[in-house]
């Protein structure tokens, strides 16, 4: 029988930072690697095509869903796995992935532990771990939905999730304002998504939503054992949760003024 083959995809901007890095972990053990950068200006590209990636260019954002389905239109690959450029794998995951490829189930996708690397400190609390992702499966079976921030992979009751030993490295944050940037634009992207199914919201949901992240992080899943930033995350998570449902309320409660007649 033919051996499986196996592709890593990304979605990437502006990554040349953690690029490289993240690269060498799959270096020599997967088949094809396929980018689809949506309009680094940076090295990105250069540094993708040391390592002879298949790189694609769609500049007009769609939202997270859409761009990772798009990606996965160019995977020639029998299998596909996911990765993020602040991500890397870890021995014992690579050696559970190529065990799972060769296995060539049809209908089972493996999810894993994300370890998550957070202002000096891997985060084993705070609900952050074991953070289960569902990042590899057969590339014709499924496909990441088309939400446009926090998009899912699809699945089914014909489908089985299988857990891969082993942990996948996130390097997520370089610091606080890396966090408040990217943290906005996931919060415009949900009330967005949310704008457009009619949804509303009000600032005292936002409070109750966000002193209930406070309460979980921290308390109920003991982020105080994360120490310092076990603290400062569960803070940084509750005023990213309020901002969200402000922004909700700001699009959908509120108007501009109108224009003085002339």
């Amino acid at each position: 029988m033919t051996k499986p083959t196996l592709a890593v995809a990304m979605i990437v901007k502006n990554e040349s930072k953690h690029l490289r890095a993240c690269l060498e972990t799959v270096q020599g053990w997967v088949d094809e690697i396929v980018i689809l950068d949506s309009g680094s200006t940076d090295d990105t590209k250069a540094i993708a095509d040391e390592f002879k990636a298949k790189f694609h260019l769609n500049a007009q954002w769609p939202g997270f869903g859409p761009q990772r389905r798009l990606a996965q239109s160019h995977v020639e690959s029998d299998f596909v796995f996911w990765l993020d450029a602040d991500e890397r794998v870890t021995p014992e995951l690579k050696k559970s992935i190529i065990e799972a490829v060769e296995k060539n189930q049809p209908s089972i996708i493996y999810q894993f532990a994300r370890l998550s690397w957070v202002f000096g400190r891997f985060i084993k609390h705070c609900g952050w771990y074991p953070d289960k992702v569902l990042r590899l499966y057969p590339t014709k079976l499924t496909q990441y939905d088309d939400s446009l921030v926090h998009e899912k992979v699809e699945t089914n009751n014909n489908m089985n999730i299988e857990t891969l030993n082993g942990d996948l490295i996130h390097y997520t944050y370089d610091d606080v304002h890396h966090y408040l940037v990217k943290s906005a634009g996931y919060a415009k992207a949900w009330a967005e998504q949310r704008e457009k199914r009619g949804k509303h919201s009000s600032i005292s949901q936002g409070i109750i939503h966000a002193i209930a992240c406070f309460v979980k992080m921290y308390i109920i899943k003991a982020g105080f054992l994360d120490g310092k930033q076990g603290l400062l995350l569960s803070l940084l998570s509750a005023h990213s949760t309020f901002v969200k449902y402000a922004d909700l309320w700001v699009r959908t409660a509120t108007s501009q003024p109108q224009q003085d007649k002339k």
